[in-house]
């Protein structure tokens, strides 16, 4: 490991708002915070960007952003603290593992920015609105709470629509090309350094917003590879 990541680590060890695969942080969230305000969630936050401008928007909602990388959460967790954005923080640990920190309908929201796509068939799996997945997130997820993706893969996002009409979830937004329509607006105009890269290379960019369905989530046959999915661990 680079002399640059052990500094980053040992630096995120003493850092106030970020938690490296806490224990019987369930239902402990709003005390975590200090207050009851709704949470969203930034799954493969990576730097923190998107949970921290989302912060500096909502001073009175909290976000968490989730990786597994702590190196590039160091980023957005100090800028965080330079800024004073009490109600932005941290979770550590691998997003199947997400049941385990928090409580149905402990979560509002969930944004999933610019995530690898997995072009790959072989890796379907990995892909963050994977029915296995999805099935973790229904049960975080409050009554009516949304999934979010902003993407620049046409790929991902087909896939995507393809997944919630299987599984039968409902489409609350879907905007193909979000700047050619005039609609980076509000949550969607923040802007990470990935999708800066991404606009300046003439890349389109789309977004789906969906609510899961109310009873639990019947995973297609065809998604049922992972074992993991059929023992809902």
């Amino acid at each position: 490991m680079g002399q640059k990541k052990l500094i980053r680590f040992r630096a995120i060890d003493g850092y106030d708002n970020v938690l490296q695969y806490p224990k019987d942080m369930r239902g402990k969230w709003a005390e975590f915070f200090g207050n009851d305000n709704p949470i969203t969630l930034e799954l493969a936050c990576g730097k923190g960007e998107y949970s921290v401008g989302l912060g500096r928007e909502h001073k009175d909602k909290n976000f968490i952003g989730v990786d597994i990388k702590g190196n590039r959460m160091y980023i957005g967790a100090t800028q965080a603290l330079n800024e004073g954005l009490t109600n932005v923080a941290f979770l550590r640990t691998h997003i199947l593992q997400i049941e385990d920190y928090f409580e149905q309908g402990e979560v509002e929201k969930i944004w999933i920015i610019f995530p690898d796509p997995f072009l790959r068939e072989s890796r379907e799996n990995n892909r963050l609105t994977h029915p296995r997945f999805l099935y973790r997130y229904q049960r975080i997820l409050k009554k009516g709470g949304t999934v979010n993706l902003k993407t620049d893969s046409k790929e991902l996002y087909d896939y995507t629509q393809e997944v919630i009409k299987e599984i039968g979830c409902e489409i609350v937004e879907d905007i193909q090309d979000i700047y050619g329509k005039g609609k980076a607006t509000g949550a969607l105009a923040i802007q990470t350094h990935y999708e800066k890269m991404h606009l300046a290379d003439g890349r389109l960019i789309n977004y789906l917003a969906f609510r899961l369905p109310e009873g639990e989530i019947d995973i297609p046959e065809r998604h049922k590879k992972h074992k993991a999915i059929e023992r809902g661990d």
